[in-house]
């Protein structure tokens, strides 16, 4: 494994093998929008993540693993402290493990293959041996891991711009008035652009908000309020129709 502290150089599209795991701890991170030639495997092993993709934002917390392709441009913005893992592959050489980005489950044999890979030297040849089970039995684990719902989309028309993804969205009345579009061009907007209407786009923002900052270690009561619920029976009840599991369960279960 290579630790890298945060002003450490490090370019994965320049090292000899088509597989390379890295770990490091990032405090208040912004990577900037950028793109690399190999595919990488993303893991926040403790904190939470916020990702940038074109036309999609997603938050990625502990328990789950995020697929970014090669030459994919791509933003992580960390509000906190992170430690994570970070494995890049060269699929040049090497099937990738998706076709798309994509959000994945972090199961706890994954969990455990994940960050053996990361601990191996930067030189390790992962045509032979026991590095080459390794790697098979990772690809097989990804490929049957269960696919998240974690990826928002975002609309792209300017009408839109204005809208803060670092904030809570306003409700639709609200942004009619905001951005001097009908609440119909809106709703006819997201839907086009989105696949859901405004109500359920925003939603859905405020889960992974919650997701976000539930993972940074704030309390129930303070997501909550921040996310604009009358309670935190009223949250927790959200939380539960959106993902099935209480907040409490949904990151501290094993999956």
């Amino acid at each position: 494994m290579v630790w890298l502290a945060p002003s450490d150089p490090f370019d994965a599209d320049a090292l000899a093998a088509p597989v390379a795991g890295i770990a490091s701890r990032l405090v208040r991170h912004d990577s900037g929008w950028h793109s690399h030639a190999r595919g990488q495997l993303l893991f926040a092993y403790s904190g939470s993540m916020r990702i940038s993709l074109p036309g999609a934002i997603s938050i990625l917390p502990p328990i789950r693993l995020a697929w970014i392709p090669g030459g994919t441009s791509h933003r992580i913005r960390i509000h906190g402290e992170v430690e994570y893992r970070s494995i890049y592959l060269d699929t040049t050489r090497l099937d990738a493990p998706f076709a798309a980005p994509a959000i994945v489950a972090m199961t706890p044999l994954l969990r455990e293959l994940f960050e053996r890979i990361s601990f191996q030297p930067l030189e390790t040849d992962w045509s032979l041996g026991a590095a080459r089970n390794l790697l098979a039995t990772c690809m097989d684990e990804l490929h049957a891991a269960r696919h998240e719902p974690m990826l928002l989309p975002v609309p792209t028309d300017p009408r839109l711009a204005g809208i803060d993804l670092d904030a809570l969205p306003p409700e639709l009345e609200p942004l009619s008035r905001q951005i001097g579009a009908s609440s119909r061009t809106i709703t006819r907007i997201f839907r086009r652009q989105t696949g859901m209407g405004y109500q359920a786009w925003r939603q859905s923002w405020r889960l992974l908000r919650a997701v976000d900052k539930l993972a940074s270690g704030q309390s129930v009561t303070g997501v909550a309020f921040d996310l604009g619920f009358s309670s935190d029976s009223a949250f927790i009840a959200f939380f539960r129709q959106m993902t099935g599991e209480t907040p409490r369960r949904y990151l501290h279960k094993e999956t």
